[in-house]
């Protein structure tokens, strides 16, 4: 549990802060007392975080952006700078993926993957970068995931697009360290919410499946994933850079492959 007011004064830019994860780091940025900029393509739900989050009492900031467009990220950001005067923290939480056998992904369909994760990540942390490395401080959170590096079937745009992303931070911790910025990236698991219910386990027996590969036997929830990645871009946390942390209940330990049989029985992959 991070202390209260871990975040007073700081400036706080989250992309996909409209639901779901990006919503939950909005929430509790600002209740451990964070400005926080709230970004997304679509603005009506990003105002109904603002809502929630001035309603807790705290100051919330819209920027209706898509982060595929690296000269318009330029200019939010530096809107931001110029008008709250700094930026501390980065949360690169904006995400575009679908499932789909390899061979039927469409040009079209690998570059919208490509462009949103990898190139829209970059985008936002190297405008964020440039100006904490004027101010001589600041931190980087990138959302990856697991099968970035362990691969995972109908993930194939997807994992290139997480890989980059933490090759991207790696090489960003070394090269920014000496100046006092961090990066790092968390990579959490299946998140229980609105949108994974709907696009991933859409069926109790979808259900059911994903859970059988999950050594901790449930879903993760927001509130655990945001507070493992809030801790990162914590003051408490500033010796911390490179780091890929991953909060999948065990998951990737288990790769997904395989499910424990009845007792007395063989292994079967799923």
């Amino acid at each position: 549990m991070l202390a209260n007011h871990t975040f007073a004064d700081q400036v706080i830019f989250i992309t996909g802060a409209g639901t779901g994860i990006g919503r939950g780091f909005a929430l509790r940025a600002a209740a451990l007392g964070g400005t926080v900029v709230l970004s997304g393509r679509r603005e009506a739900p990003l105002e109904e975080t603002a809502a929630l989050v001035r309603a807790a009492g705290s100051s919330a900031h819209v920027v209706p952006l898509d982060i595929r467009d690296a000269g318009a990220v330029e200019a939010a950001i530096d809107s931001v700078v110029a008008q709250l005067g700094r930026i501390d923290v980065l949360i690169n939480n904006a995400a575009g993926n679908f499932v789909s056998r390899a061979e039927d992904i469409s040009a079209n369909g690998w570059r919208t993957v490509i462009d949103i994760v990898l190139n829209g990540t970059a985008h936002c942390t190297l405008a964020a970068g440039r100006h904490m490395l004027r101010q001589g401080s600041g931190k980087v959170l990138s959302i990856s995931a697991a099968y970035a590096w362990t691969g995972g079937p109908g993930t194939c745009h997807s994992a290139a697009a997480k890989a980059g992303v933490i090759a991207m931070s790696q090489t960003l911790a070394v090269e920014w360290g000496p100046r006092n910025v961090q990066v790092n990236c968390l990579c959490p698991g299946f998140v229980d919410t609105e949108q994974s219910r709907t696009a991933l386990w859409p069926t109790e027996a979808g259900r059911e499946k994903i859970l059988g590969t999950i050594p901790a036997g449930r879903f993760e929830t927001v509130e655990e994933t945001v507070e493992c990645g809030l801790f990162l871009c914590a003051p408490v946390a500033s010796y911390i850079t490179g780091e890929v942390l991953v909060a999948d209940g065990g998951q990737w330990l288990n790769k997904g492959v395989f499910v424990l049989p009845e007792k007395g029985a063989r292994y079967k992959k799923v």
